[in-house]
């Protein structure tokens, strides 16, 4: 009943009109209010004569998702309980161990702790089993749980019992700290030549990050240009796109224009600071999982023919949003506006105000979309994105490859490799030789390993539905047989035949443990095909000004 009590005052206090506001209210507002009186009546009733017993705070929750989730994806509400996520994502910041968890299973292990952070120091490593928390036994815990209770206060203390495969238990006791994320895990040159900026994410910090990072390069006699990689960057603070833009371009500049239903929603913003590196050429590399903040630092400097892009389409989200403060110091992060970088152009992929029947939403189609240029002239599209000036084709990622991944095989040899070699060889210089490779082949048993059978499977489908549709004859039949032969699966053919696309990820996962999230990236860049197209671009004389239509 208190629950019941506190919901309803919540209820009352932040959703009811007064009367004699709904009275002189107009259409909109009477609909509003009235369907408000209908909700808390029902809610109500509901609490008060269901047969069973109500979660109050769990139903109110789904009433507010199925509500939000007819809007778009960003647009959503989050209890006190629940906001250490966005938190994360605009400081950089949390207070607890500093380390990366997952579920495998019925249990959760230390995933990658971060550099320097209390679970390093300490000597958590990857593939670490959580067994006890400050005297509770883990056993049955989900990944939530054991994520809130290894979090808390600064220089609070932590009691934490380990299983480490191939050594037994572990104990360790040690503090709580501040943990900061860096925005910017790796810079350096990179193929003797180019500076290179890894920035994985948008907040309070990513600015500074960034603007060192690119200072300290330009200090280096053998950068003759700048590569800021924003692959996999999903966003995060606008105002940090737009001071890392200020780095690049004129004070002054605009950088992107923020336009909303009201008035009062519509801002433009500009680069407040001198340029640190105004003329150096300048690559910004992208993918499909570039967003939002990525997309604007991209896109505006695309728009402003400062910089070439390398890699593939990004995500295409061109909407803002604010958090309110909301009751019982709950957040409503809500999306108020949309963006339009300097063409003016808006590069929003999904527009989510037009649903098909089914509810589904779909990407504008190109032939939808509207021609803006560049400061030089050169034509862009609006409604998908930003598509790179150096296109870069990534494969497919195989079933073969996903399977690995998911089922943590290349995860658990890593942690068998690690126990049994004392060192490991610099990002620089580590290969995954035909020895490792042999290892890890011999390390998959064939009879755990779950094979997601696509080609097969849709055979098998194709061959009901043609014994239903009256295909099926002797003839059909025999050739049936000889697609299934063919199109059976041969593990140790399939792990030959995609050598290359695995070595990557047996790379990065023996790297990240003693060389932590820089490791795998150092690695990646021997082989990086951006880095290959910026290479071969710079070698061209006058190619960089050509595509950014500068004559010099």
């Amino acid at each position: 009943m208190r629950i019941k009590h506190a919901l309803m005052g919540l209820l009352t206090v932040a959703l009811m009109l007064p009367a004699n506001a709904v009275e002189a209210a107009s259409t909109d507002e009477a609909a509003i209010a009235r369907n408000l009186d209908t909700f808390n009546t029902l809610f109500k009733e509901l609490v008060t004569y269901y047969v069973d017993s109500i979660d109050a705070d769990r139903s109110m929750k789904i009433a507010i998702d199925a509500m939000l989730g007819d809007l778009d994806p960003y647009t959503e509400y989050m209890p006190a309980s629940d906001q250490d996520d966005i938190r994360l994502l605009t400081t950089g910041e949390y207070g607890g161990i500093g380390a990366l968890i997952m579920q495998v299973g019925d249990s959760v292990m230390i995933n990658e702790p971060y550099e320097g952070s209390p679970a390093a120091r300490a000597g958590l490593m990857p593939g670490d089993i959580i067994v006890k928390i400050d005297n509770d036994t883990t056993a049955g815990w989900k990944y939530d749980k054991v994520s809130d209770r290894l979090k808390g206060q600064a220089n609070t203390m932590l009691d934490l019992w380990v299983r480490r495969p191939y050594e037994g238990l572990k104990h360790f006791n040690f503090m709580r700290e501040k943990i900061h994320i860096k925005a910017v895990p790796y810079y350096g040159v990179a193929r003797d030549s180019i500076g290179y900026i890894a920035l994985t994410s948008f907040s309070e910090s990513s600015a500074e990050e960034v603007h060192k990072a690119l200072s300290e390069l330009l200090k280096d006699s053998r950068v003759k240009a700048i590569a800021l990689d924003l692959r996999g960057n999903g966003g995060g603070l606008l105002e940090s796109a737009v001071q890392i833009v200020g780095n690049f371009v004129p004070k002054g500049t605009m950088v992107l224009q923020r336009r909303g239903k009201e008035k009062q929603n519509e801002k433009t913003y500009k680069t407040t600071q001198d340029p640190i590196a105004p003329d150096i050429p300048l690559m910004v590399l992208v993918d499909g999982a570039s967003a939002s903040a990525s997309e604007i630092t991209a896109g505006s400097l695309q728009d402003l023919d400062r910089a070439v892009i390398i890699g593939s389409r990004s995500f295409g989200k061109g909407l803002v949003q604010e958090t309110r403060q909301m009751p019982y110091n709950g957040i409503f992060k809500v999306t108020t506006a949309k963006y339009y970088i300097p063409s003016g152009r808006l590069i929003q992929a999904i527009d989510y105000s037009h649903r098909n029947v089914d509810g589904s939403v779909n990407r504008i189609p190109d032939s939808l979309t509207t021609v803006f240029h560049t400061a030089h002239g050169r034509e862009v599209r609006d409604g998908g994105g930003i598509t790179p000036d150096i296109t870069v084709t990534y494969p497919d990622v195989t079933r073969l490859y996903y399977n690995i991944v998911r089922d943590n095989w290349a995860f658990n040899f890593a942690t068998k490799y690690i126990n049994e070699h004392q060192s490991i060889p610099s990002p620089e210089q580590f290969e995954v030789t035909d020895s490792i490779y042999a290892d890890f082949k011999r390390f998959i048993d064939p009879e755990k390993f779950k094979y997601d059978k696509v080609c097969e499977d849709r055979l098998a489908d194709l061959e009901k539905l043609a014994e239903v549709e009256g295909y099926m004859n002797d003839s059909t039949r025999a050739q049936f047989k000889v697609m299934a032969r063919l199109l059976k699966h041969d593990l140790g053919k399939d792990l030959d035949t995609h050598r290359d696309e695995i070595s990557q990820v047996l790379a990065m996962e023996i790297l990240k443990r003693p060389y932590y999230q820089r490791g795998p990236i150092i690695h990646s860049l021997k082989t990086d095909e951006c880095l290959d197209k910026a290479i071969e671009m710079l070698g061209k004389p006058g190619e960089y000004y050509k595509i950014l239509n500068i004559k010099q």
